[in-house]
């Protein structure tokens, strides 16, 4: 018993440091992917070739993803991490709207009030994006508060956030397949997603997260690896619209 408890006074704080390292590795480690498509933009003040609609499901799922933690208390670290990729987003926004701009030769102007389907997610400001954020953090909040209390609402929202981040490659994965390229995109940047879904997914399944986590998570690494194969495929040799 001595021996036991020798161990156990041994053990624990091994497995507690390891618990807070992974804790900060999940709450930052999703942000960490989008450095190098930042440095990247900012060298070649070219943003053509990464999809900004990455940004709009990362968004997405990341505040669907605060709401359902009121209605079924998760990790905290979950939580931190969504207002992580948060901030994290509207920087790579406000980077790429700030290239856009100084490279757009038309002086026609889009605007998110303009409510012009043709243009959304495509529009003139960053602004306009921090005005679809707010809208649409509204209009969850009023349906949360009223729909709190149904269980089926509850579960639907933390599906739709973790289904929608589980696709978070698919618009970079089609940009890819347009343009018959790979040029503009940070392989760095992929090569990390790479690695925290398969980290992020390892630690769902370890710390018994809602099933929508992990099975969306192995759904990411199966897009990560389709757009592997698209650097393969493709190169990241100039496509005729960069040149």
């Amino acid at each position: 018993p001595m021996a036991d408890a020798e161990s156990d006074l041994g053990f624990h704080p091994a497995w507690s440091l390891l618990s807070w390292t992974s804790s900060f590795l999940m709450v930052f480690g999703g942000a960490v992917p989008y450095f190098p498509q930042y440095r990247q933009i900012q060298r070649s003040g070219n943003a053509e070739g990464f999809s900004t609609r990455v940004c709009l499901l990362m968004l997405l799922a990341s505040i669907l993803r605060l709401f359902f933690w009121f209605g079924k208390h998760f990790e905290l670290t979950l939580l931190w991490q969504s207002i992580v990729l948060i901030i994290t987003m509207l920087a790579l926004l406000h980077l790429c709207c700030a290239v856009q701009q100084s490279a757009r030769m038309s002086t026609s102007r889009h605007f998110f009030t303009d409510f012009d389907p043709k243009y959304f997610w495509a529009w003139s400001r960053f602004l306009d994006y921090i005005q679809f954020c707010l809208a649409f953090t509204v209009l969850c909040l009023f349906v949360t508060y009223l729909l709190i209390d149904c269980q089926l609402f509850v579960e639907t929202l933390g599906f739709s956030a973790v289904l929608i981040e589980a696709m978070l490659g698919v618009p970079q994965l089609f940009r890819n397949f347009k343009n018959k390229s790979t040029a503009g995109m940070s392989v760095k940047m992929v090569l990390l997603w790479t690695v925290g879904d398969i980290f992020k997914t390892t630690y769902f399944i370890t710390n018994a997260a809602p099933v929508q986590f992990w099975v969306c998570g192995t759904v990411q690494i199966c897009i990560d690896i389709a757009i592997f194969l698209q650097v393969f495929i493709y190169g990241q040799g100039e496509h005729e619209k960069y040149v």
